[in-house]
């Protein structure tokens, strides 16, 4: 299995391990940095590494940074992606049977190495339950496919007199 991973400088050293732990597993691992505790934005591995698994030059994903909130809000900003923040074996291996995550968040300042160790494995080795899962997960996927502009026009299917807002390129031109 072919799996990107990234952090900032706070889950720099949790990476490094990772990585190991993933050597053993016999994953293929693409590092997207950081490459040492000097400050960093966490939102440039984050993008990198769901960018990879979105394109399918990943088949999934695992991203740290101190309380793993930063990384997930990025990481879920790419389309076709489902990153969860876990903090714990049960929620890594939920998120693999019920919700098919691709990209595992992780809060490298709260959580032991072993915890870690544990996650990883958990999560590397669950699968995808489908079944109710699937049915569920498909309509994730397919708002996020369908998505432009505001998300309670899409939802209540309206447009509430509002103007929808422009597009980036629009936007720009405007400038």
């Amino acid at each position: 299995m072919k799996i990107a991973i990234g952090s900032d400088h706070r889950g720099f050293e949790a990476k490094e391990r990772i990585k190991a732990l993933l050597g053993e597993l016999n994953s293929e691992v693409v590092d997207h940095g950081t490459d040492s505790r000097e400050s960093c934005d966490y939102s440039d591995a984050g993008l990198a590494v769901a960018a990879d698994v979105a394109d399918g030059r990943a088949e999934r994903g695992i991203l740290l940074c101190g309380s793993g909130i930063g990384m997930s809000i990025t990481a879920n900003k790419v389309r076709g992606i489902r990153a969860a923040l876990c903090h714990d074996e049960l929620t890594a291996e939920m998120s693999r049977r019920h919700n098919d995550a691709n990209v595992l968040c992780l809060p490298a300042d709260l959580i032991g190495d072993r915890l870690v160790r544990n996650m990883v494995r958990v999560w590397i080795e669950t699968e995808f339950e489908g079944g109710r899962h699937a049915r569920r997960v498909g309509k994730i996927m397919d708002y996020d496919q369908q998505r432009d502009g505001h998300p309670a026009e899409q939802t209540a299917g309206i447009q509430a007199g509002r103007k929808k807002r422009p597009k980036r390129a629009e936007t720009q031109d405007q400038q």
